[in-house]
């Protein structure tokens, strides 16, 4: 069996937009890319977006992530299983997953995201949330072997994964994801939506984002 091992920190640039942790970024890719139960039936043409919750939830949380940057790990593995366990197993929010390659690294922020898009196309999106996790947990060795050995267990072939990942098969999903965040004025990872407001935060952690979606809840 694969040992997974926990992320390092890659040595990356980061910074602070407006009230915000997290990598800097936000400029356009010529300067520098619903629900997935039904996965498309054309690999490489672009996917809808992964869901998890409830998709016909009230509150919807829209989270942008580079796969390489250390304060997406931090969020994935501190952050989203609080949410996951207080709003998304009871279905109170719809949980929106968005690539938004900065990139923080030329070649892993665009492979890693068609690495775990591969995953949604092949298997649906609970394989991909489990797929994003391993992810930022092994940040530290992204590159094709790992992402072919990160896919035990989630009934998809590893080479597949492995050559839409150096192939950079699902560019046009990740690009039109980033573009779109950009249009929405995301400038860096993470960046967190709820019902279109942006949670402002200094550091990742889970009470703005708590906040945010009981104000929402509040409102509705």
């Amino acid at each position: 069996m694969t040992r997974f091992t926990r992320r390092g920190l890659l040595a990356a640039t980061v910074g602070t937009v407006g009230a915000m942790a997290g990598c800097a970024g936000g400029s356009s890719e010529s300067e520098s890319a619903g629900t997935t139960e039904t996965p498309t039936p054309l690999p490489g043409q672009p996917l809808s977006t992964p869901v998890a919750g409830d998709p016909g939830a009230d509150v919807t949380v829209a989270v942008y992530e580079d796969y390489a940057c250390p304060h997406c790990a931090t969020y994935s593995e501190s952050v989203f299983p609080q949410l996951r366990d207080d709003y998304l197993a009871d279905g109170t929010v719809r949980y929106e997953h968005h690539d938004f390659p900065i990139p923080v690294d030329e070649e892993v922020s665009w492979q890693a995201a068609s690495a775990a898009r591969a995953v949604q196309d092949n298997v649906g999106a609970a394989a991909f949330f489990t797929y994003s996790k391993r992810l930022f947990a092994n940040q530290n060795q992204l590159g094709p072997d790992t992402y072919a050995e990160l896919t035990e267990g989630l009934d998809v072939d590893g080479e597949t994964v492995r050559a839409a990942a150096t192939g950079e098969l699902y560019r046009p999903t990740v690009s039109g994801d980033r573009d779109a965040g950009i249009d929405r004025g995301v400038q860096g990872t993470p960046t967190m939506f709820v019902n279109d407001e942006r949670v402002e935060w200094s550091e990742i952690a889970y009470e703005p984002v708590r906040s945010a979606i009981e104000a929402a809840r509040s409102d509705g």
